[in-house]
């Protein structure tokens, strides 16, 4: 089977790019913005909330390493997706919880994880993650690349993306990359 494609947000794409980059079989993966209702949005515009746009990840996946059920398992282990348009101190709809289906098949599998997640009350509040169909993907600025690997000293990478590699580590290591 060959390469498929991913398209997620999960508040930062900072964080969420970091997450992914280290799971096996997953490549190329790419910080940017989706969703919204202009082309080619910059991140000064982004930022201020008003295109629309969430800033998400997109990526390749090698399906017979690892699933769109492992991936979405990960996705929702690393971020909260019960607080509408907010991760933290990041707050506004370009910081909203999404999956951007690429297929119907994709679609399926996400509307499966989220009701079993909420039949196991694996979070005390309701998961509010959108599941929409993808839309163009704009890539963001060069220095928004592989920001984490670059700059892992800068205080939010310790405070907020740390936490969540720790909880990859710990809770996934057989998913990441040797």
């Amino acid at each position: 089977m060959k390469e498929q494609v991913a398209t997620l947000a999960a508040g930062c794409f900072w964080c969420t790019e970091a997450v992914f980059q280290r799971l096996e079989g997953v490549n190329n993966v790419i910080s940017g913005f989706t969703g919204g209702f202009i082309k080619n949005p910059p991140y000064r515009e982004v930022v201020t909330g008003r295109t629309g746009h969430a800033e998400g990840i997109q990526f390749n996946y090698d399906p017979e390493i690892i699933s769109f059920q492992e991936l979405l398992l990960i996705f929702f282990s690393t971020h909260d997706p019960t607080t509408l348009n907010r991760q933290q101190n990041d707050v506004g709809t370009q910081y909203r919880s999404g999956i951007f289906y690429h297929s119907e098949e994709q679609k399926q599998i996400a509307e499966q994880v989220i009701a079993k997640l909420e039949a196991q009350q694996v979070f005390k509040d309701p998961i509010v993650t959108e599941v929409t169909e993808a839309s163009p993907f704009y890539e963001a600025e060069a220095e928004h690349h592989n920001f984490y690997n670059e700059h892992p000293s800068q205080p939010y990478c310790q405070y907020i993306i740390d936490p969540k590699i720790h909880k990859l580590q710990s809770l996934f290591a057989e998913k990441l990359k040797k």
